[in-house]
């Protein structure tokens, strides 16, 4: 029987008043329970043969095909010398074949004896060497991984320009630079489009905000005019809006030029006293749990990442509604999470928000109220810096979005 209180399985425990010191996490099935049972045997070599490495692989591949045919060649030399000797001793007498019998089989036991012995002390030895020899042939190919794992949209002007032989490695490497350029010159070129269309759009806007401005002050205003003057500068916002969410998402795509050593819980604190009083006219439930969250990172962008969690939890929330900022340690690493009431969100939607103009009623009606573009933000942020964001529903409606970011190193640069 179930506990009072406790939540069913798969189910996000909903949060009690005061109660913002426990982080939320997302209820994950058991692996293990799923499917056919195995043996303990049978999982532990399915283990062992997954967790082997392609040079551990051609290291036993070596050394098996070293001990086979050192096993023929045993056999091979064995035969040989019981015909040599029994070669040798055909022309004498049966009794003299049967005196130096049992010294023919002394001489074979000892000939396969120490022919084992010099088989199993070579065969380490071929080992070793094939372990080595798979390393020096597998080394280009571990510096194509490494490059491959670094690389990202903002960070796509890295080569690997492998030298060497001109065989089948080589051929990849090229190939995989081609490709990297031409992904380079598309990024490159979608990241100006963006940011020169952007800021040639920001010019004629103003210019017409500054127009209705003074337009809407003259005194000889009719009331249909100052109507329409109203709605023509809501829409010349909303634009204005996006462009400005445009041009920081062109920024946030590009690689980190700055660098500083940065406490989610003082940059979640900043933008909360920042947005108190749109917390205070919408009339939600504020709960937070600051607590010290050392990254490094963009201040700017991080500002903008935890203002985005927040100001997303304010207009897609419903009355009588709460939101809950969290910043701390969170699975060992330094994160924030900001969890708000709503509406409810089926599991297979959460993707969608975090693509660009994507609202969470599923379409663009109710657009004035945001430019689409909150969520896709934070996820180009989290990129630049490397780190993960999660969301999940949450129980009873709304989200519970996680951003979790790398820990911070002393080997970590700092640059301005």
């Amino acid at each position: 029987m179930r506990p009072p209180g406790r939540p069913e399985p798969g189910q996000v425990e909903p949060t009690r008043p005061g109660d913002t010191g426990t982080w939320r996490s997302l209820s994950i099935a058991d692996p293990a329970r799923m499917g056919a049972e195995r043996s303990p045997t049978s999982e532990r070599v399915h283990r062992f043969a997954d967790n082997l490495s392609l040079r551990a692989r051609l290291t036993l591949i070596y050394g098996m095909l070293f001990f086979a045919a050192g096993s023929v060649l045993v056999l091979v030399n064995y035969l040989i010398v019981a015909v040599l000797l029994n070669a040798l001793l055909s022309e004498e007498s049966a009794a003299e074949l049967v005196a130096h019998g049992h010294l023919i089989e002394e001489v074979l036991t000892h000939v396969t004896r120490f022919s084992l012995l010099a088989l199993f002390l070579v065969g380490l030895l071929a080992v070793a060497l094939g372990y080595a020899v798979a390393g020096r042939a597998l080394s280009p190919l571990q510096k194509i991984t490494r490059i491959a794992r670094r690389l990202s949209e903002r960070s796509l002007h890295e080569r690997i320009a492998l030298s060497g032989p001109d065989d089948e490695i080589r051929e990849l490497a090229d190939t995989f630079d081609g490709m990297l350029e031409r992904l380079d010159r598309a990024f490159d070129g979608q990241r100006r489009f963006v940011a020169n269309a952007s800021h040639e759009l920001r010019t004629p806007l103003a210019i017409n905000r500054t127009l209705l401005e003074v337009a809407l002050t003259a005194p000889d205003v009719s009331s249909d005019l100052k109507s329409v003057g109203r709605t023509l500068l809501e829409t010349n916002a909303r634009h204005e809006r996006l462009i400005d969410g445009l041009l920081f998402l062109a920024k946030s795509d590009r690689e980190l030029e700055v660098r500083a050593r940065v406490d989610l819980g003082e940059v979640a604190g900043t933008v909360l006293s920042q947005l108190s009083a749109e917390v205070a006219e919408s009339g939600l439930a504020l709960r937070r749990d600051l607590r010290q969250a050392p990254v490094v990172g963009d201040p700017v962008l991080l500002e903008r990442l935890v203002a985005n969690l927040v100001e997303n939890a304010l207009k897609y929330n419903v009355p009588d509604g709460g939101i809950t900022v969290r910043s701390g340690m969170y699975e060992g690493r330094p994160a924030v999470q900001v969890e708000n009431s709503g509406k409810i969100i089926p599991a297979y939607e959460i993707e969608g928000l975090f693509e660009p103009f994507r609202r969470g009623s599923g379409d663009r009606v109710g657009s004035g109220r945001s430019a689409g573009l909150g969520l896709s933000i934070v996820r180009s942020v989290v990129r630049a810096h490397e780190g993960v964001v999660t969301a999940w529903p949450r129980s009873g409606g709304g989200l519970v979005i996680t951003v979790c970011l790398p820990v911070p190193t002393d080997e970590t640069p700092e640059r301005r």
